[in-house]
């Protein structure tokens, strides 16, 4: 009995989209504003400018900078403008937020460039787990571009999947 096994999953059209694959690489930095107000409380607008002046800004060359502050502060707008200005030529991405709105920010960027062509009339699995922090978001957003074009989603891993959608025919 020397049957060939026969990797049916392989063999198929269905297409895994990981987007494990598609997270960028480079050093994600939570800035934390908190320490440049006064009493962690109230932002001075001179000794706030003097510590932006005198910070080191090319310790975020290529990194992707999340903006906040994570003491109960009124912080005006300008603030945040300021620093991303400083950032501007060091940082790949600056956003006003946490390390989640960071990294969902990342990913839409990426679904909206993705190009969808190959999964045109194709049964799509959308595999789950993953060791990088992707967004719950980023796959509501992937579903969203592909679903127009797909014959079948599905969510897990080829051996164990969950419908989520079929083309009507």
């Amino acid at each position: 009995m020397s049957e060939e096994i026969i990797n049916k999953v392989s063999n198929s059209k269905l297409i895994t989209i990981d987007l494990e694959e598609l997270y960028p690489k480079g050093e994600r930095v939570l800035f934390d504003i908190k320490d440049w107000l006064f009493d962690e409380l109230i932002l001075k607008e001179k000794d706030f400018r003097a510590s932006v002046k005198s910070h080191d800004w090319s310790r975020y060359n290529n990194t992707y900078v999340a903006l906040n502050c994570s003491v109960e502060a009124i912080i005006p707008s300008w603030a945040y403008l300021l620093l991303s200005s400083e950032l501007a030529s060091y940082a790949k991405k600056i956003v006003v937020g946490n390390l989640e709105l960071l990294e969902t920010s990342l990913f839409q960027d990426i679904i909206q460039n993705l190009n969808i062509d190959p999964f045109k009339g194709r049964p799509i699995i959308i595999k789950g787990c993953a060791k990088k922090p992707i967004p719950p978001s980023a796959f509501s957003m992937l579903i969203h571009k592909i679903q127009p074009i797909a014959k079948t989603i599905m969510y897990g891993e080829a051996c164990s999947t969950v419908p989520l959608f079929k083309k009507k025919i």
